[in-house]
């Protein structure tokens, strides 16, 4: 089996970037719990960012955290993203760079240059599409000269969902047509949030959702052929039985992400594209009047510049204490939990998809704990402990790619389930 292997020139195998950030403190941590998974059964690697105190901070809470006093001499690189210099640095000394610096669209497409400039492997866990999309028109062409692989949206966006409909796909017997998800959160008695980072990248994301189309005309794409019955888009509000109680399409970047996906397992792999369309649970009806109140409220105010200000400086007023600048604390996150559930239909093997309707389902289920914080270090690490040991089964050359394109043929479901994160057929045909 093929290795991604250190040298004198490039000694470290993963550099957590944005290590003292939120996010990356947890990346941090999850990385020090698998050094075992790396390339020989070691892992070598740093952090980066631009305070060396915090850097070094950050290590020895992972020391005592983890109860692990070796943690505080890992190395430190300080690396700040505004200095091109800097990056390069970083870049020339690892085989991959975990990018936990965002919003995205502000600070992501330096790393990606730079990564792709200095030969490193990059991996984000970006939720933005206009940034995952504009990264791969600007940077597919010359990530593949370099044979870099650029793989976006490896947290809880959007890992679950993608690597979800291709585990549903792989147990259908037949051609599988159609998927809609449901989304739901379970918080325990201390309720539970999330970081104010993600609320900006909300915030600016939607204000710049016209970005968006644009970009998408520039690829030039050709719809992708529906398979079968057409997929049947739910209302903005409605009662759905799946998982009984009141739900809302998922605005997140899932189905983006999976739309790349499907589109490139059929241009690459004559695989049949799979509809897909998703939905999060909100609850009951307080729950739904709160959500409605509070996107009327933000709709109007990301339009404007005065608005988008109050909104970035006072998050936890105007999400209803959805997200904070502090973030959840640990006992939030240990009593929360997600499940993503996948319905789908389809046509079972010898049945003609362009003839009648779909005449089988199948269900399937992915859970995990807390989605943003330990979900998502998760499955990044793991994103990227199965690039270092399974390259060869990888696309054949570099590029900008999504999880699924990326590691479809990869064991990296397997290597998520060892993980708490358990992908389970629940009913099939």
């Amino acid at each position: 089996m093929a290795t991604l292997t250190t040298s004198s020139k490039r000694p470290y195998h993963i550099i957590v970037f944005g290590a003292t950030g939120f996010t990356g403190q947890f990346v941090v941590e999850e990385v020090a719990r698998t050094c075992n998974e790396g390339p020989g059964g070691t892992l070598q690697w740093a952090v980066a960012g631009r305070n060396r105190d915090r850097l070094e901070k950050t290590l020895v809470q992972a020391a005592d955290a983890l109860r692990k006093p070796e943690l505080k001499c890992v190395e430190v690189i300080v690396v700040d993203v505004a200095e091109p210099e800097s990056l390069a640095i970083m870049c020339k000394q690892g085989i991959i760079v975990l990018n936990c610096v965002g919003p995205y669209r502000f600070y992501g497409e330096p790393v990606v240059k730079a990564c792709i400039e200095n030969g490193a492997h990059c991996i984000d866990i970006c939720g933005e599409p206009q940034f995952l999309e504009g990264i791969q028109l600007k940077y597919h062409s010359k990530a593949q000269e370099n044979d870099v692989y650029i793989i976006g949206s490896c947290g809880f966006d959007s890992v679950p969902a993608d690597m979800g409909i291709l585990y549903t796909q792989v147990h259908f017997k037949g051609t599988l047509t159609a998927v809609e998800s449901f989304l739901t959160i379970n918080t325990g008695p201390e309720g539970g949030c999330g970081h104010d980072a993600t609320w900006q990248s909300a915030i600016f994301g939607f204000a710049d959702s016209a970005s968006l189309k644009r970009i998408r005309r520039k690829f030039g794409h050709k719809p992708l052929p529906a398979v079968g019955a057409r997929i049947k888009k739910r209302g903005a509000l409605f009662f759905s039985k799946e998982i009984e109680q009141y739900a809302i399409p998922f605005m997140g970047s899932d189905p983006s992400v999976v739309r790349r996906t499907q589109r490139y397992m059929h241009e690459e792999h004559k695989h049949s594209p799979v509809q897909y369309m998703a939905y999060v649970g909100i609850g009951g009806l307080f729950s739904v009047l709160k959500t409605l109140f509070a996107g009327v409220v933000f709709w109007f105010m990301v339009k404007f510049s005065l608005g988008r200000g109050l909104l970035t400086e006072f998050p936890e007023f105007f999400s209803f204490g959805l997200f904070s600048k502090t973030g959840p604390t640990r006992k939030q996150m240990d009593g929360t939990s997600f499940c993503l559930r996948f319905m789908g239909e389809g046509y079972t093997t010898g049945q003609d998809p362009s003839q009648g309707k779909p005449n089988a389902t199948i269900s399937t289920e992915i859970t995990g704990p807390e989605p943003g914080y330990i979900t998502t270090p998760i499955t990044m690490v793991q994103a990227a402990i199965t690039l270092l040991n399974e390259h060869h089964c990888l696309p054949n050359k570099g590029g900008v790619y999504t999880p699924g394109s990326a590691f479809a043929r990869t064991t990296l479901i397997d290597r998520l389930n060892k993980h708490g994160i358990q992908f389970s057929l629940k009913n099939g045909q």
